[in-house]
């Protein structure tokens, strides 16, 4: 059967973009940032934990987004057009997660044990001081930002300034600053997943961490995607521009990254646990002792188990509530992949979950979703001078 190759939708938001659920998204922000606020001055400790955990939670799944927009540039993907501008502008927000930083530089004592005085006392430390500074903890910092703002706002100015001049050549260009981009942002993001989440136990290392925060922080990203579409076919637009062979295609993905994680995850574990080498598995021993343990496990099935078997027949991802259903799932177990790979440091006698948990994810989720809304209203929601946009919109599965 044939499919229309233009759209029928309407692709641009009405002046003020879409106030009711901007006003929803600020008030949950502020009143999640006010919490905090409190939160930080009763628990200081327990204060910058959730927030490198809500902080690490949101973040990744923006700058899974950006690497989405890359790689749809250089496979020259067709099928992906219809959404690929929802994922340059969440991608664009990036850098106001700049800000959102500041927190965890002013609890860099509280959080990782090399940034306190006494480190250097302590021989391994003392080891990995010329890598493990604060200066050069915040010069690190300061250059991945960097990278990633200039990525996102390069591909989203260009894949705009198409919408109107209809120029390939435009496409080409992508296409060939897409591989160093891929490159650059990867660099960025292993370092980031050194630095921000690892260094937290810094007897602790793995070579293969930064992918396993890659194969997790995609993963999210996709099933982002997937409810920003599904909310935006409800709200009017894009009923037919996304089609449910689209979420085939996002639920194909979120199926491959669930598979990928657990074969990352599971080859980080059988390593370090094989080596049997003290500095390595205690990273381990103290997630699979009391109630940590119970945790890991459920971490387990509900990171791989679940959406691995329920994401498996093809119908399941034909049919957009389920397909919603899963990307809600699958955002929570990332959501608890951060806080199992952060937390335990802190409670290590086992699993406490706090209030601040709850508010700081609040705050930063809800400003996130606030910017997200203000910067999609301001431009077409569909990259409407692609020249693989027919493509997109014709898209067909027979199987």
């Amino acid at each position: 059967m044939a499919h229309a190759t233009k759209l029928t939708d309407p692709i641009e938001v009405p002046a003020g973009g879409w106030p009711r659920v901007r006003r929803i998204a600020d008030v949950i922000a502020v009143v999640g940032l006010l919490l905090s606020v409190i939160g930080f001055v009763v628990n200081r400790p327990q204060f910058y934990y959730s927030w490198l955990v809500a902080y690490a939670f949101v973040f990744t799944v923006a700058l899974g987004t950006l690497l989405f927009v890359m790689l749809q540039h250089i496979s020259r993907a067709g099928w992906s057009v219809a959404i690929r501008r929802l994922a340059e502008v969440s991608a664009s927000v990036i850098p106001y997660f700049a800000i959102l930083f500041i927190p965890i530089l002013i609890g860099l004592r509280e959080i990782y044990p090399w940034a306190r005085p006494d480190a250097v006392s302590d021989p391994l430390i003392r080891y990995k001081h010329a890598y493990l500074n604060v200066p050069f903890f915040i010069i690190r910092a300061v250059i991945y930002f960097g990278i990633w703002t200039f990525l996102s706002r390069y591909f989203l100015k260009r894949s705009v300034f198409q919408d109107t001049s209809k120029d390939f050549r435009l496409t080409v260009d992508m296409q060939r600053r897409a591989a160093p981009g891929i490159i650059l942002h990867a660099m960025a993001l292993t370092f980031m997943a050194f630095d921000w989440l690892m260094s937290g136990d810094p007897h602790w290392y793995s070579t293969i961490f930064g992918v396993y925060i890659f194969a997790g922080n995609t993963l999210a990203a996709f099933a982002f995607l997937v409810l920003v579409a599904i909310t935006l076919r409800r709200g009017g637009w894009l009923s037919h521009t996304v089609r449910v062979d689209h979420y085939q295609d996002l639920g194909r993905w979120m199926f491959a990254f669930t598979v990928f994680w657990a074969y990352i995850s599971f080859s980080q574990f059988f390593l370090i646990w094989y080596g049997n080498m003290p500095e390595e598995t205690e990273w381990y021993l103290g997630r699979l002792t009391g109630s940590w343990k119970p945790f890991s496990y459920f971490l387990a099935a509900g990171h791989f188990a679940v959406p691995f078997v329920l994401l498996m027949p093809r119908w399941t991802k034909r049919k957009p509530g389920f397909v919603a259903l899963m990307a809600v799932w699958v955002l929570f177990m990332h959501y608890l992949d951060m806080y199992w790979i952060v937390m335990p440091r802190l409670h290590t006698e086992g699993f406490s979950p706090s209030w601040l948990d709850l508010v700081t994810v609040v705050g930063i989720g809800g400003l996130f979703v606030s910017f997200y809304m203000r910067r999609l209203a301001v431009n077409a929601l569909v990259p409407v001078g692609d020249p693989r946009l027919p493509e997109s919109l014709a898209l067909e599965h027979l199987y």
